[in-house]
């Protein structure tokens, strides 16, 4: 399994927005910039995160965005599953049992998937973006 420049930008950006959290919106051409991130890649990512209700934007002049939490209040998992399909194996993730072989319910190593899965869900969700921030702390 290997994230996307999807999940690893979205991080990137919403660690910006919280190094700068209570300081007014930022425009995204500033984190594109200060990011190294292409500023109509960036566009793409901020739909799905508005949508998980991270994200709220400001209209105007002096618009941008700025994060609808603090920051210790945001996970990176939060950030990345809008941004991502964290899917190891097809039949693991997908309650259709139609997705899946035959073998779903008799698999011997539906095990090790599930575990794994719920190791990466864990590790993402234990971090916040104030922990790697530490302005934002």
């Amino acid at each position: 399994m290997r994230l996307s420049t999807r999940g690893e930008y979205g991080v990137r950006a919403m660690v910006a927005l919280a190094a700068r959290y209570g300081a007014g919106p930022v425009s995204l051409a500033e984190i594109a910039a200060q990011e190294g991130i292409s500023l109509s890649y960036l566009e793409q990512l901020v739909g799905p995160l508005r949508q998980a209700g991270l994200l709220e934007s400001v209209r105007g002049a002096a618009g941008g965005y700025r994060l609808s939490r603090e920051p210790a209040a945001i996970t990176v998992g939060e950030v990345v599953r809008p941004l991502e399909e964290i899917a190891l194996v097809e039949c693991v993730d997908s309650p259709d049992k139609e997705v899946c072989c035959e073998r779903r319910d008799t698999c011997t190593t539906r095990l090790v998937w599930e575990r794994l899965r719920d190791s990466i869900d864990a590790a993402l969700d234990s971090l916040t973006l104030a922990d790697l921030c530490p302005r934002a702390a």
